[in-house]
């Protein structure tokens, strides 16, 4: 189903959004027989909790959705998906019980409710569909479902139907459907024009390594430039992931996916900026090609980098991108990317750390993601971890020895390739939901799309 709201309707089903204690008001205006279906149904208003009442002719008339207390919203978020998720086929429009800014989380995660991955096997999402409530901006909120659709389809696509040519398939439809430019760069040619670590990264796969790259936007326009990883598939290389860490290595291709979902969402409210989207699209694999362990690579900024792990391999391709795009100055670079398990270890799947060296940017960031829900906690760049980067026998350590601090030696080493940006955030995405939440099914997540374009949008909007 699509991510759209219904057109308005008399016939649509009014919602009452209830917490507990508004349940007895809301009764005593209601008639015997509604009073006592309800009573019936034993309703409390707890979160979550669903009532469909119906007319005398059987049809139904209304529905009681529970908002329980604020304590047991404060748990989680588009709870009204869940509300959706229970709800009979039909036309649906909350007529009461929510703020103006409750409405706008409440019908965004209701249109995220209709998504299903249905490549592989029929499915069907949400076939309650909402009416755009008064006063929020319901064609905003259309943009940013689809956005997220695009991303959770790309993530959920298995390597067999994702690899680097895929992806770029799925690139260029993007950049033709808003008239971008898109140059890509392929193979043997990312050596030719100075992109060794992407090309080392991603030789030894029958599918060549490619840069990617997608302009949009007035020339004249601040310059924002997003960078996402795009490893289709990261079997370690030769330092093979066991099976378990490999089962989910179709998803280190999230940060890819997730600023093409920004850069739709951005096209698509045609937001005053130039607009640059950068994807190194690679796959890591193993073959008598394979870079090794204790190789000495060159980048693009003329860095050396000693390989101590292959499976450290993202922060690699991202160093040559960055650097790329470091080089006209942008003044806002955005990295995404699945970048290490540690972020996960330190703040679990659910909050993705950010990285800026501007407090005042960094403080923006924090409120606007809890704002739009869409959390992000910020993490420092250490300066005096600085020093476990450095090998001695090259300039930069792809994976230091000690196994602490491995998001903040991450997120250092893709820094060190960063100079003339006006501002860079990194971000250390999951890009997963490994159990299904409200709004969110298990697989690919969009995951802090929605927060950085409120604030570009801030930054930016005229």
């Amino acid at each position: 189903m699509p991510a759209t709201f219904a057109k308005a309707t008399s016939d649509a089903i009014q919602v009452y959004v209830i917490e507990p204690g508004g349940l007895p008001d809301w009764i005593a205006t209601q008639d015997e027989a509604t009073a006592n279906w309800i009573a019936a149904s034993g309703f409390k208003g707890a979160l979550g909790e669903v009532v469909v009442y119906p007319f005398p002719s059987g049809k139904p008339a209304g529905v009681l959705a529970g908002w329980g207390d604020a304590k047991a919203r404060a748990r989680g978020r588009f709870h009204m998906a869940t509300v959706a998720g229970k709800l009979p086929k039909g036309v649906y429009e909350i007529v009461s019980g929510l703020s103006e800014a409750e409405l706008e989380e409440a019908a965004l995660g209701w249109l995220m409710s209709a998504y299903a991955f249905d490549r592989y096997k029929d499915k069907k999402g949400s076939v309650a569909q909402l009416v755009a409530p008064e006063g929020v901006h319901a064609a905003r909120l259309e943009v940013l479902a689809e956005a997220d659709a695009l991303t959770r389809d790309l993530i959920n696509t298995p390597a067999s139907d994702m690899g680097p040519e895929a992806l770029e398939h799925a690139f260029r439809d993007l950049a033709t459907r808003f008239s971008a430019k898109i140059k890509v760069i392929r193979g043997d040619a990312l050596l030719r024009q100075n992109f060794p670590l992407i090309h080392a990264v991603g030789r030894a796969s029958d599918q060549v390594p490619r840069l990617l790259d997608l302009v949009w936007g007035k020339a004249s326009d601040p310059k924002v430039t997003l960078v996402g990883k795009g490893v289709c598939f990261d079997t370690g290389g030769l330092n093979i992931k066991p099976g378990s860490s490999m089962g989910l290595m179709k998803k280190d291709m999230g940060g890819a996916a997730t600023v093409m979902g920004l850069a739709q969402m951005i096209m698509t409210l045609e937001l005053p900026v130039r607009l640059r989207v950068l994807v190194p699209a690679v796959e890591n694999s193993i073959s008598a090609g394979a870079f090794r362990p204790q190789d000495v690579l060159h980048s693009r900024k003329g860095l050396t980098v000693e390989v101590n792990n292959t499976d450290a391999e993202g922060r690699l391709v991202l160093a040559d991108a960055l650097a790329y795009a470091d080089e006209e100055k942008p003044d806002l670079l955005i990295c995404k990317a699945t970048l290490t398990g540690a972020a996960r270890v330190a703040l679990g799947p659910d909050i993705p750390p950010f990285y800026t060296d501007n407090d005042a940017l960094a403080e923006v960031i924090g409120r606007t993601a809890m704002k739009v829900a869409d959390p992000l906690w910020r993490m420092p760049f250490w300066e005096p971890y600085e020093p476990t980067l450095e090998p001695d026998v090259a300039d930069l350590d792809n994976a230091p020895k000690g196994g602490f601090s491995g998001s903040i030696n991450a997120a250092l080493f893709v820094r060190r390739f960063v100079e003339h940006a006006a501002d860079f955030v990194h971000l250390d995405i999951y890009g997963w939901t490994p159990a299904a939440m409200p709004g969110r099914t298990l697989g690919g997540a969009c995951q802090s799309a929605r927060a950085m374009l409120q604030v570009i949008e801030a930054r930016y909007a005229k």
